[in-house]
């Protein structure tokens, strides 16, 4: 796993071991930022789900001024540090080390908002679409962002009346949806 773009291109990445976390594959990871490289310079990024943080570090390395990484387990808390460090990008990151729930809670209460939310959850993970509901209900997610949701291929898709699908992209396993408020 490396980063693909940018200022830190080439860099390889570290991953949690075991089967916690699911890294995005190089391949779907480039596929991903291009289709949203024009959004990415300047942006606010948020990561939910970050694992080892390497969609949040890609950001970064392409150009977002700030990306902000959401993990609860420790393990993977520990390789999001280490790739800041390795990348020099820590300066333009935050990590928060909660669950789900408590880490929207505490954007919530700063009042942060993103351009971009590119959510990895767990495949079928029976929560998102209560995290996007509260993403869009404390507009964390703003009228004029980019939501990315990588889940299963045959998971169930997001219903949210607040969101209109623009472009997926499928692959064996994996699905990405964009998705922007309307």
């Amino acid at each position: 796993m490396r980063v693909i773009s940018g200022k830190c291109r080439g860099t390889k990445l570290l991953a949690p071991e075991g089967n916690n976390t699911r890294p995005t594959t190089d391949r779907i990871k480039e596929t991903l930022f291009n289709i949203i490289q024009f959004k990415i310079m300047d942006c606010t990024f948020l990561d939910l789900y970050s694992g080892s943080g390497a969609i949040g570090i890609e950001a970064l390395s392409r150009g977002a001024k700030e990306a902000n990484f959401v993990e609860h387990n420790v393990d993977a808390q520990k390789i999001i540090e280490e790739n800041l460090k390795k990348t020099k990008l820590q300066n333009n990151a935050k990590l928060y080390k909660l669950d789900i729930n408590k880490a929207l809670n505490e954007l919530t209460k700063n009042q942060k908002s993103f351009d971009i939310v590119f959510i990895d959850p767990p495949y079928y993970d029976e929560q998102l679409e209560n995290v996007v509901t509260i993403l869009i209900k404390n507009n964390i997610l703003h009228q004029e962002s980019l939501l990315i949701i990588e889940n299963a291929t045959d998971a169930p898709a997001l219903q949210n009346e607040s969101l209109v699908l623009t472009k997926s992209k499928s692959y064996k396993t994996t699905t990405l949806n964009f998705y922007e408020r309307i």
